[in-house]
């Protein structure tokens, strides 16, 4: 959420920021509702006046006819405005939801993910002197990547991992934890529930048809990690001494994918249910866009040590999601597929969800800000799988073991029929 007060001063920045990420809200409703609040609470700081003093006027002795029709009036009139100015702030509130981020000066224009820009590329497409298999195929032949038994069980878009690929996904957990704990993050595994208000809060909530609610409850099932793990200090003030605070989590991921009908709809890129390494880093303004970089070294880190090609891209306005400031991709190649194909995301939301969650830091001055917040993808375990799979094949089908996770594979080095 934006500070009302930014919106007022820079209205047509805020219009050009919705325009630009496709948003459609009505920032000249929402600032003619917000001077109706500013006015109806003047009004309402008024009546509460004039009742105080007819109260203070009538003390020691019994009040006149005339001071107690007075302050019943006073009270109706209290009464009444109290009522009016909670609608207007319910309403001011659902369009101040709407209302995206602005994104940062380096963020590029765009309408579509077509206009990210790729800013780097990193690590050389193995060369085969065969023809790549996709991963769904040398999984289902080597029995470690189980769709249809899956389907049976659950439905599409969820799989059973099986022997080595199973093993591999600890392997990559832990060697992904490895890296990140020394780099001074505390470890978290966070609840796959939340409420919904909370979701809300952290801006994440839509679209609702892609997350799993459970009635019965009226909770949800968090879609990635940083879903729990952003809310965390919530209404919370953090000593600016203790920042920045930085987490790594791990937990499951549950999406609908509900508008994902048609798009990679074999193997394990695309599934209602995966698990992620996720981090996220709660900091001072100052701090904020370092802590942004650093996030995305540590990913490139990860995928470096995998022996991964990838290509990092700055995302577009359109492409970046509305409580979002920058928006990082990595995306990792897939051989077997010739392309390369999404695995990594890096989010800088300035202090847009911290404001809505009440989330903040106490100056050295005891003066009080919101933190800026940022998450980052460290492993989604599911697709880092299959680029290994894809980018190790060798030509009898087998899969070579990355040196980097030996130490977890139990002894294995290579994964055969």
């Amino acid at each position: 959420m934006l500070d009302i007060k930014f919106i007022r001063q820079n209205p047509d920045i805020v219009k050009q920021a919705a325009k630009n990420k496709n948003v459609a809200v009505d920032v000249d409703k929402l600032l003619a509702l917000d001077e109706r609040r500013r006015h109806v609470q003047g009004e309402l700081d008024q009546a509460n006046s004039f009742r105080n003093a007819i109260a203070k006027a009538s003390e020691g002795g019994k009040p006149t006819l005339d001071q107690i029709a007075e302050g019943k009036k006073y009270k109706e009139q209290a009464a009444e405005l109290d009522r009016e100015i909670k609608t207007v702030e319910q309403e001011l509130q659902e369009l101040l939801y709407k209302v995206p981020n602005i994104p940062t000066e380096d963020t590029p224009i765009g309408t579509s993910e077509a206009d990210n820009k790729i800013i780097k590329e990193w690590g050389e497409k193995p060369a085969f002197d065969f023809t790549p298999k996709p991963h769904w195929e040398l999984g289902e032949t080597l029995d470690i990547i189980d769709n249809e038994r899956a389907g049976n069980v659950s439905g599409a878009r969820f799989t059973y991992l099986k022997r080595e690929a199973a093993m591999m996904e600890y392997a990559l957990v832990q060697y992904a934890l490895s890296v990140i704990i020394k780099k001074g993050f505390v470890p978290i595994v966070p609840p796959m529930f939340i409420k919904p208000d909370v979701y809300q809060k952290m801006a994440r909530l839509e679209p609702k048809e892609e997350r799993y609610y459970i009635p019965s409850d009226d909770m949800y099932l968090i879609g990635s990690a940083e879903h729990t793990l952003g809310p965390m200090h919530m209404d919370e003030i953090i000593p600016e001494k203790n920042l920045p605070l930085r987490y790594v989590a791990f937990s499951p991921a549950l999406r609908r994918e509900a508008g994902a009908a048609g798009k990679d709809t074999r193997g394990i890129i695309r599934l209602h249910e995966f698990h992620k390494v996720e981090m996220g880093v709660f900091s001072t303004a100052e701090q904020a866009i370092d802590e942004h970089k650093n996030l995305i070294v540590i990913q490139e880190e990860l995928l470096q040590g995998l022996g991964l090609p990838y290509q990092v891209i700055l995302k577009c306005t359109a492409d970046i999601g509305d409580p979002n400031a920058r928006g990082v991709d990595i995306n990792t190649w897939m051989p077997g597929q010739d392309r390369f194909c999404e695995t990594h995301t890096a989010d800088y939301m300035a202090d847009y969800q911290a404001r809505r969650l009440s989330t903040k830091y106490r100056k050295s001055d005891s003066e009080t800000a919101f933190v800026h917040m940022n998450d980052a993808t460290a492993l989604a375990i599911g697709r880092t799988i299959a680029a290994i799979i894809e980018n190790y094949q060798q030509p009898d089908g087998s899969i070579k073991i990355p040196d980097v996770l030996k130490l977890w594979m139990m002894g294995i080095t290579e994964i055969k029929r």
